[in-house]
Order: structure tokens, then sequence, then C-alpha cells
């Protein structure tokens, strides 16, 4: 598996996130891990874990992560027993068709490389009627959207993160349904809930 990009800043990761989890993100992402049915459960860039204290104690399934060093950090607090760390591509889910009863990610999708193809993965390994929840920024609508897609210029060659993306619109195309969509602090921050149908 080639190198990740965030392999570089994942010892950096928690200290930048840490104004924006006091900022709300600690609630969202509450309200995200609120809305998964009970059953296996595979989360999407797990990243260094963050989401890991929200899991019900009782929950089982997968937390997937592409970057290793990222991956290193999760590994060392505390979990579920039942949620196992797993290295692997969003676009390449290794898993068989219909594994899980829910997935979710929370601001994973902005630095995906091909969304299209993560959705349809995502489709492909949630059972029929399972739930899809993403919490993700995105750009917002209104003065704020033209402001955005300039900001994307740069984020995307800094730090390969798409600060523009219409993420509920490439859920929909990708054929799962989408349940609801709340927004958040100016449209910026959308919690996504889908059903694959």
């Amino acid at each position: 598996m080639t190198k990740a990009r965030y392999d570089d800043v994942a010892q950096y990761y928690e200290g930048v996130m840490s104004p924006f989890q006091r900022w709300g993100l600690i609630k969202l992402r509450q309200e995200t891990l609120s809305q998964l049915p009970a059953g296996r459960i595979l989360e999407v860039g797990a990243g260094t874990g963050l989401n890991f204290v929200y899991y019900p104690p009782d929950a089982h399934g997968v937390a997937g992560e592409f970057s290793r060093e990222m991956l290193k950090i999760a590994g060392a607090k505390p979990r579920p027993r039942g949620v196992q760390l797993l290295q692997n591509r969003a676009e390449h889910l290794p898993f068989k068709t219909h594994s899980f009863d829910a997935a979710f990610a929370t601001l994973v999708f902005c630095s995906v490389e091909s969304p299209a193809e993560a959705f349809a993965e995502l489709k492909r390994v949630v059972r029929p009627g399972g739930t899809v929840v993403l919490l993700e920024h995105v750009r917002p609508g209104g003065i704020l959207g033209p402001l955005f897609d300039l900001l994307n210029v740069f984020t995307t060659r800094l730090f390969d993160d798409h600060v523009n993306r219409r993420t509920a619109k490439m859920v929909s195309e990708a054929g799962l349904e989408v349940v609801d969509v709340k927004s958040r602090l100016l449209g910026i921050i959308n919690l996504i809930k889908c059903r694959v149908t």
C-alpha cells in the first residue's frame, strides 16, 4: 500500500483539530454516532481514533484508515473490544458485499481521492436498508460558496483537502438515498444521513 499523505501530519493532527473540537465538533461527532442503528458498523477514515470515545460500549465492526501513522495513534486509544482496526482505502474496501449494517465517516470525504468510487463501495458493503451517516465540511451556499471555491485552490495543493465538495449531491449521484441533511455552522458542515437501496 502506498504512503498516505496524512502519514506526514499524523502526529500534529489532534493538536490542529483541538480548537475545532471545542467549538462544536465534539457534539457533532456524538450526533453522528447517535444516528447509527445497532449492528455491525464500519467507520471509514477513522484517523487517530477521535470517534472511539463516542462508540457504544457494545459496538462491533471495523474502523478503517488509509494512513498507517494515523492508525498507529488510533491503536493506542481505548475502543470497544468488538471493533477491529484495519488499514484500507475508502475506494477499495476489503469486505464482502453486505458485510455491515451501517457505516459512517467524519470529516473524511474532503480528502478521498475518488468520492464516487468510495460511495459505490459503501453501497456495496452496507446491506440494503442499511444506514450511512456522513459528517462533512462542504461548499456552503450563498456568498460563502465562491469564497470556498477560491480557498479550494490552496487547500487542495497544501493538504489535499477539498473544501468545496457538494457531498450530499455526490452521495445521491452514487445511488444512495439521502434521507436527511442537517446544515451546521453557516452551511459549512453537513450531517448527511443515507439509506442503502
